[in-house]
């Protein structure tokens, strides 16, 4: 396998862009032509292509490398018709959604993180890492969501996540600045702050109503 080569766009990264974490070559998530929103797909098949060539790398590289795709796993918490949104804080690590709300919970998977465990567990991690939650949840695949309007979305896909809650007993971690349980009407309060992927997410689950 060709093992990706840093470029020399990034120099002396801070460690968060040393970390390594989880990538795939956009030509082989898109072997025809990428689509842009969250597309409803087989999930199984894309976590074939995970499995079979997944690479880890430095972050900082791939940030700027578009040729390669960070997996990302997008989380949306949903109890009893209600769902969680929340907001970066102003000093969250990744500057370009700083302060934005989100409707997904997720991060990049390292590779320390993935050993022994299926994607499904793998988010399960990512879920507990960034919310307290005291309750049980069903997992509900809803698409895959690609972004190439802006930088952040070229250098990332997300696949989205239904988590259906039996509990509201959901609160936010010290990554995030607030959380709150809202119903979906009121989520329009939030669209125009909020980061594109969740106003794709909003978009795809209001053509569903």
């Amino acid at each position: 396998m060709q093992q990706l080569q840093p470029t020399n766009t990034v120099i002396a990264a801070p460690d968060k862009w040393n970390e390594q974490i989880l990538v795939v070559k956009r030509d082989l998530l898109f072997p025809d032509n990428a689509w842009q929103g969250l597309k409803a797909v087989d999930f199984r098949n894309y976590i074939h292509i995970i499995e079979n060539h997944k690479e880890f790398t430095a972050r900082g590289p791939v940030e700027t490398n578009f040729a390669y795709k960070q997996i990302i796993p997008y989380l949306i918490f949903e109890y009893q018709g209600l769902y969680f949104v929340m907001q970066r804080q102003a000093k969250a690590s990744e500057q370009r959604l700083a302060s934005k709300y989100t409707l997904g919970i997720g991060g990049h998977l390292r590779q320390e993180d993935l050993k022994g465990s299926d994607f499904f567990e793998w988010a399960r991690r990512e879920f507990y890492e960034e919310v307290n939650y005291q309750g049980q949840f069903t997992i509900e695949p809803l698409g895959i969501l690609n972004d190439d309007s802006n930088n952040v979305g070229k250098a990332h896909i997300g696949f989205v996540l239904l988590l259906r809650g039996d509990s509201p007993k959901i609160s936010i971690k010290s990554e995030l600045a607030d959380g709150k349980l809202v119903s979906f009407t009121q989520c329009k309060a939030y669209y125009a702050a909020m980061e594109t992927w969740s106003q794709l997410v909003f978009d795809f689950l209001q053509s569903k109503f």
